[in-house]
């Protein structure tokens, strides 16, 4: 037994020797650090502005896109908004001179005749087209006794009246929304001394001056 043991004790001591050598030399590498340089921080700090820079410059183009898009959707619906403005106008301007034509009719009815059945059916007509119109937006342009608006009224006469004022309406003007489709044509009141039945001078902006 003493021999054995003997023959084994080297053994263990070596793998012993072995074990120690070989935990020692990871410890060791473990330890050994590869210094950063000063030149790579300051490279790395470069590297990360240059991509903030970079992702602010996207996120400004994307919001300029996201901005000109909205102005081009609000451009197009105006853009319809008119169209549709322009076709409805040119829709009234056409039928007005229809309405005026049953005004005149009506108005020169005979009296006698005014209780006939054919009589109500042309003033029923007249009605709808009113009817019509103002659905779409049309209104009558108020005139008589108003004082005279180169933007509403458009002066064919003087008359003798009080001055600055409509005296008369020969056509009825309207509107559509706001805008003008067709001024009132008017008589406008004048001073008496010779002015009745005195056509305004072409371009004169004010019949009462």
């Amino acid at each position: 037994m003493t021999e054995k043991k003997r023959e084994e004790e080297p053994i263990v001591d070596r793998r012993a020797a072995s074990r120690m050598g070989g935990d020692d030399a990871p410890g060791e590498a473990a330890v050994e650090e590869t210094p950063v340089e000063a030149e790579d921080i300051e490279t790395l700090k470069g590297r990360l502005e240059e991509e903030k820079s970079k992702a602010e410059s996207y996120l400004a183009n994307w919001q300029r896109a996201a901005a000109d898009y909205q102005n081009l959707k609000r451009r197009a619906e105006k853009e319809r908004e008119e169209y549709g403005r322009l076709a409805t106008a040119a829709l009234v301007i056409n039928i007005l001179p229809l309405l005026d034509d049953l005004e005149r009719a009506l108005q020169s009815v005979d009296i006698r005749l005014a209780g006939l059945t054919w009589v109500d059916g042309i003033r029923l007509i007249y009605r709808k087209f009113q009817a019509v119109l103002e659905v779409a937006g049309v209104s009558e342009i108020k005139a008589e006794g108003e004082t005279f608006d180169p933007n509403l009224h458009e002066a064919v006469m003087y008359g003798e009246g009080e001055e600055g004022k409509v005296v008369s309406e020969v056509q009825k003007g309207y509107r559509l929304g706001d805008r003008v489709i067709r001024p009132a044509m008017v008589v406008v009141g004048k001073k008496a001394e010779g002015a009745e039945g005195e056509k305004p001078e072409a371009g004169e902006g004010n019949p009462a001056g």
